[in-house]
């Protein structure tokens, strides 16, 4: 029986390199967090989460510096997401 081993690739990610692929994924708003009503959706149900644009982006990420427009009121789950940790390296992974 062979196993195959597959890790990840060992990249730095910084603010220089990021590809913001986090900006994709979809958050949901558990507690008031401060960010703007306009980049909230409210489904059928009540739940809250940030608003994606068509193409599936946060609207919250300016597409030219693919930086949050909102950093300072950012969810609390984007700002648990650390940038490098794991996470956010699979993310990169699975997005190349």
């Amino acid at each position: 029986m062979t196993i195959e081993v597959t890790s990840l690739p060992e990249t730095e990610v910084t603010c220089a390199n990021c590809k913001a692929c986090c900006c994709r994924l979809q958050v949901f708003l558990i507690t008031e967090t401060g960010v703007p009503g306009h980049f909230i959706e409210t489904d059928e149900w009540g739940g809250r989460s940030m608003a994606q644009l068509d193409d599936g982006w946060c609207a919250a990420l300016d597409r030219n510096t693919l930086m949050c427009s909102i950093y300072a009121q950012r969810p609390q789950v984007c700002r648990d997401f650390e940038m490098g940790a794991y996470e956010c390296i699979a993310e990169r992974a699975a997005n190349l």
